[in-house]
């Protein structure tokens, strides 16, 4: 998760200071935007890798589960 959510942070960052320093409305509102999707793509990251690990988590207690039930 780190490497995706930090690269989609990353370009959000970068777009957010392009927005900033540009001089042209349309450049600047282009910016905007993309820094809006990257900050979206990044919470879609991390929401993804959380549900991930709750999975993995959950499987993980039930083959305990299971193995102690067969001892």
């Amino acid at each position: 998760m780190a490497a995706t959510y930090d690269f989609y942070c990353e370009r959000a960052d970068q777009a957010a200071k392009a927005a900033a320093n540009a001089t042209l409305a349309n450049v600047r509102e282009r910016e905007l935007r993309a820094e809006k999707t990257w900050r979206g793509l990044a919470d879609q990251a991390r929401a993804v890798a959380v549900q991930r690990e709750k999975v993995e988590r959950e499987k993980a207690e039930q083959r305990e589960a299971e193995a102690e039930a067969a001892s």
